[in-house]
């Protein structure tokens, strides 16, 4: 059965909506599900309708939205924990988030089709959650674009209830950062603004303690005090004239961390010991070894890769794959 969904400049859409996370995704599987008829908010064909977010579409309210008290930042009104959280509609994507309201309310049956991990999973999910859908939920498991991966996951849809929990991984999160985050950071700037000084202090849940460790860092390079060490590499050559190097090992005694030897007089004494002597070899070992050729760029090593070679800072790189992803998809 075919729902109609009317729409003033909008034709109807069907009763199974795939939500996807980002526009070119959702235009990469609405072509292999042949739903072609375009909208300004979804494509749709053959009782399918596949719609995308913008990344999230909800965020978390701000403290202030949940009471007159907030607005003033004190330590008497901390911790601010809500009773009831709160998701608000970005201001930038209403129109879209009010298009997939109205496709949600007329489907009986949605696709999460938004990335395959935890974040994808919330960003669907909290959409389905605010906008109170009851219907059948599955769950298009996908890992890439290509033609052949999209046929197969759409082949082997999970069950909704199989990925839930990573919604829920996600919502706590998601609601553990606002919680140190709103909370440390009014009472950490309230604080510092009783002694005189002036200005934000932020602290996050991953931020501060990600600070914390380049701050550490920098102190260990600040400190460093370079210490001279002794390698002791002896040539060698066989019986039928085939030559070959070996490396004194030190004692863990004179060694640091690395293994290498910080005393001079103890491998000065060893070099003695051994020069022009015999060494015997008591035993050797064989391995044969498979190296896999390089896998493609994932977008981590390629935002290090252009920063060391062409200064390229990590959302450059990211807004120039996007970009050039979304040209060459259309």
């Amino acid at each position: 059965m075919l729902t109609v969904l009317h729409v003033t400049g909008e034709t109807m859409a069907g009763d199974t909506v795939y939500l996807c996370e980002k526009p070119s995704q959702a235009r990469d599987i609405a072509r292999i599900l042949g739903a072609t008829n375009k909208t300004k908010h979804y494509l749709f064909g053959g009782g399918i309708t596949v719609t995308w977010c913008f990344g999230h579409l909800l965020e978390m309210a701000s403290p202030d939205q949940y009471g007159e008290q907030y607005k003033r930042w004190s330590l008497e009104t901390l911790p601010i924990i809500p009773d009831q959280w709160r998701l608000d509609v970005r201001p930038k994507v209403k129109a879209q988030y009010s298009a997939i309201e109205r496709l949600l309310g007329q489907a009986g049956h949605v696709v999460v089709a938004t990335d395959a991990d935890r974040e994808g999973e919330m960003i669907a999910r909290e959409i389905l959650d605010r906008c109170g859908f009851r219907g059948r939920v599955s769950r298009l498991w996908l890992s890439a674009l290509d033609d052949a991966s999209i046929r197969t996951a759409l082949r082997q849809l999970k069950d909704g209830a199989e990925t839930e929990a990573l919604y829920y991984a996600g919502l706590g999160r998601a609601r553990a950062d606002w919680l140190v985050g709103m909370n440390l950071t009014r009472a950490y700037t309230t604080m510092a603004r009783s002694q005189g000084h002036d200005r934000l202090l932020p602290v996050g849940r991953v931020q501060t303690p990600t600070l914390r460790l380049v701050v550490d860092r920098d102190h260990e390079i600040a400190a460093f005090r370079p210490v001279p060490y002794w390698d002791l590499v002896a040539h060698l050559a066989t019986d039928d004239g085939a030559a070959l190097t070996a490396q004194w090992q030190p004692p863990a005694d004179i060694a640091d961390a690395q293994g290498r030897c910080l005393n001079q007089p103890s491998a000065q004494t060893v070099a003695q010991q051994i020069s022009g002597t015999t060494a015997r070899i008591h035993a050797t070992e064989t391995k044969r070894e498979r190296v896999s050729p390089p896998l493609p760029y994932d977008l981590g090593t390629l935002q290090q890769d252009a920063g060391q070679a062409v200064d390229m800072g990590a959302q450059a790189v990211l807004d120039t794959v996007q970009s050039l992803y979304e040209t060459t998809r259309r």
